[in-house]
């Protein structure tokens, strides 16, 4: 019993994997769906530093990217050759890549931890994302390098041309890698990550070598984030200059904050949410990334810990019953801070249509599908009204949750053992 109870969060997430693209059946959905898959990929390898070892890196893209490159090149030395390697293979090679540039770079940057890692990791990322627009054989340029994957082998017949097929491929690979990397967290060596995240002298003392751990957790994330970026090349069918960029890194950060560097569950539901976040909000604003970078501060001021954290903080109050005294204060709650991101966003697509597109487009836009005029007073004194009304309500209602709070929790205590 005690097995089943282990393996079945692994059942239900192979189930959801499976029935996943037979619940939003649209071509849309589908491609959503393999762009997440691959980023829970990338998302986790990056939290194999940050949160399993304590190491902030601002050039993670480096070995997605270059880890993609190879793995197209790999794809179209195939096509031109005619060898019968099928698709699915292709991540081992972009994997290798991944290692193998973690393992040159890692021997570097992983002899110091802290700023001096961070700094290291920022400059070589730049160095490689500068690179790349001189060495055009290899990177092909601002174009980029293209592929068809539906020319390599067949795979039990399977050409991989439809999306569907492609996503089963990369949640496949998904599923396999999140395996792979929660069983490195249960290892000795996964434990003495986190003794090099909370002490590195105390692991120097009981006879481990903070340095090599470092390396070699560092290697290991090159792996998993190259095959993240090789599935993501087998996806799109091209990589250009973007996937090693600055953006790239900044991305998989967000993810891994957001959801929760404190938990592996938490880089999974990062990755989920802001893919979905990527794709939608790209359609219906010019200034998406602004809303990320929002994003990004409250939750490190007000959840620093991630959604994760955040849910984990609700499972004693699960468990003891008493989820339900909570329920009214947090609806009392979602009123005002409704009204207040309602506030803030007609504020933000104001000043993006005034400062962007008005001149070109004329003033007349459209928030929330009512029109309105930009150069008029009446929609910005609106948009203030409900920002600072709901902040202040908001404020004024918070002492209800946490009165409700302090009530679960001493019910909970008054429990019998």
């Amino acid at each position: 019993m005690n097995v089943l109870g282990k393996l079945a969060p692994w059942i239900l997430f192979a189930i959801l994997l499976a029935v996943a693209p037979f619940i939003f059946t649209s071509g849309t959905s589908r491609t959503m769906l393999s762009i997440m898959a691959l980023s829970i990929i990338f998302a986790l390898s990056y939290n194999m530093l940050l949160g399993q070892t304590g190491l902030l890196s601002f050039g993670h893209a480096v070995y997605y990217g270059l880890g993609g490159f190879v793995a197209i090149h790999a794809m179209n030395a195939v096509i031109r050759n005619k060898y019968a390697i099928p698709l699915p293979v292709i991540p081992l090679v972009g994997g290798a890549a991944g290692l193998f540039f973690g393992i040159v770079f890692g021997s570097v940057s992983t002899r110091r931890a802290g700023t001096v890692f961070s700094m290291i990791s920022l400059g070589l990322g730049e160095l490689v994302a500068s690179s790349a627009l001189i060495l055009r054989t290899f990177f092909g340029g601002e174009e980029g390098i293209t592929t068809n994957r539906s020319r390599l082998a067949p795979f039990f017949g399977y050409k991989f041309g439809p999306q569907i097929e492609v996503y089963y491929l990369i949640a496949c690979w998904c599923f396999v890698c999140i395996l792979l990397m929660y069983a490195i967290t249960r290892t000795p060596f996964g434990r003495m990550c986190n003794a090099v995240r909370e002490n590195p002298e105390r692991a120097e003392f009981v006879g481990y070598s903070a340095r090599m751990v470092r390396f070699i957790a560092f290697s290991l994330s090159g792996l998993f984030a190259g095959i993240a970026g090789s599935l993501a090349a087998l996806n799109f069918e091209i990589m250009n200059t973007q996937s090693i960029g600055a953006v790239q890194s900044g991305l998989v950060l967000l993810m891994t904050f957001v959801g929760g560097a404190a938990s592996f569950i938490g880089p999974i539901i990062g990755a989920v949410l802001i893919t979905y976040l990527q794709v939608t909000l790209s359609d219906v604003t010019g200034a998406w990334q602004l809303y990320f970078g929002l994003l990004f501060i409250v939750m490190v001021m007000y959840s620093p810990g991630g959604i994760a954290v955040w849910l984990a903080l609700h499972e004693p109050i699960y468990r003891g019953g008493q989820l339900g005294r909570l329920m009214p204060a947090y609806a009392i709650n979602a009123i005002p801070l409704i009204v207040m991101i309602a506030g803030g966003i007609l504020l933000i697509e104001l000043a993006d249509w005034a400062l962007v597109k008005a001149e070109t487009e004329g003033p007349e836009t459209s928030v929330f599908h009512i029109p309105m005029n930009s150069n008029s007073f009446v929609p910005w004194i609106v948009a203030i009204v409900l920002f600072v009304g709901g902040a202040l309500a908001l404020k004024r209602t918070w002492p209800l949750v946490q009165d409700a709070w302090g009530a679960a929790l001493a019910r909970i205590r008054e429990q019998p053992a």
